[in-house]
């Protein structure tokens, strides 16, 4: 039995003729009444009653009617997935809060362009809490966020480590701070500062580091990459993760550069690479792909910082 066959049927009941139904599906009557007659064979009943004013169901294939719509339309049903799983496939959708941009996110967006070339990727720029509630929904495939040591990790979410780092100051090099080995609260408090909006890790942090005190001045933004921005243009110190700063090109050109705090030694920043739990487990064939070069390239991020940190060969 072929998919055609059940549908030859269908237009014959539908335009109750053999002839006009072989001109809509742009056969000859005899080959479509023959590929009718190989399924009435093959099933052992008379489908159509056929009559010198035309075709029309008998009995028989009016009872059998409702199972050949219910196969069609299973049929259709197979063919929409079929085309939105091939869609899909074709762009990957990925949440960020942008604290790793250089050292990970426009590396690896680079290597999966190469290996996927006519696959798009929707970068969304976020906070945490609608990136997780975005993975939850469906809305992305994948996101990068931070967690500093000792968060709980959001429930729901498969999550994969990829850098540690700690928080600095991330400043111009003509700022006073910048002469200092290691900024302390004192000295930030008596700069302009810009501080991450509620809801992202990093201002969470400064609200814990500054313990309720407040600087002489104060923007509020989204985002690293507008922090950084905002810094270079001498508007005032911001604190960062370490990977957020080292390498970015801003601090390649000499705009920016960084402290470690004195104040806490201890803190780390922890990116993840996150997706929802799958109930079924597979994951679109390109975000799958997208999730390993992530992974591969922080590895190879983690070795090259080994590497640049150990003291040359005496």
């Amino acid at each position: 039995m072929r998919i055609e066959q059940l549908e030859y049927i269908t237009a014959v009941t539908r335009l109750g003729s053999l002839r006009r139904a072989a001109d809509a599906l742009h056969l000859s009557q005899p080959a479509l009444s023959e590929t009718v007659r190989n399924l009435e064979r093959e099933l052992g009943v008379d489908l159509l009653d056929r009559r010198r004013s035309g075709a029309t169901l008998s009995a028989e294939g009016s009872e059998l009617l409702p199972h050949i719509t219910t196969v069609l339309e299973a049929v259709d049903e197979l063919r929409r997935a079929a085309r939105n799983q091939h869609l899909t496939s074709r762009m990957v959708r990925l949440g960020t809060v942008n604290s790793a941009t250089v050292p990970l996110l426009v590396p690896t967006l680079q290597d999966f362009r190469r290996a996927h070339p006519d696959t798009q990727v929707e970068v969304v720029g976020s906070q945490q809490a609608d990136i997780h509630r975005a993975l939850l929904e469906g809305g992305l495939d994948l996101g990068l966020v931070n967690y500093l040591s000792g968060d709980d990790i959001t429930p729901g979410l498969d999550t994969t480590e990829l850098l540690r780092g700690r928080p600095v100051v991330c400043l111009r090099p003509d700022s006073p701070l910048a002469a200092l080995p290691a900024v302390g609260v004192a000295d930030l408090l008596g700069q302009p500062l810009i501080v991450m909006r509620a809801g992202y890790v990093m201002h969470r942090y400064v609200h814990r580091l500054l313990a309720g005190r407040a600087p002489t001045f104060s923007y509020s933004t989204d985002g690293a990459e507008m922090g950084k921005l905002m810094v270079a243009e001498g508007l005032g110190a911001t604190v960062l993760p370490d990977f957020s700063v080292l390498g970015d090109p801003l601090e390649r050109l000499g705009a920016l550069t960084c402290r470690p705090l004195a104040d806490d030694t201890t803190t780390e920043v922890v990116l993840v690479l996150q997706r929802r739990q799958s109930t079924t487990g597979t994951a679109p064939h390109a975000a799958r792909s997208l999730h390993a070069m992530f992974r591969d390239r922080a590895r190879r991020h983690r070795r090259e910082e080994r590497d640049r940190r150990q003291p040359p060969p005496s």
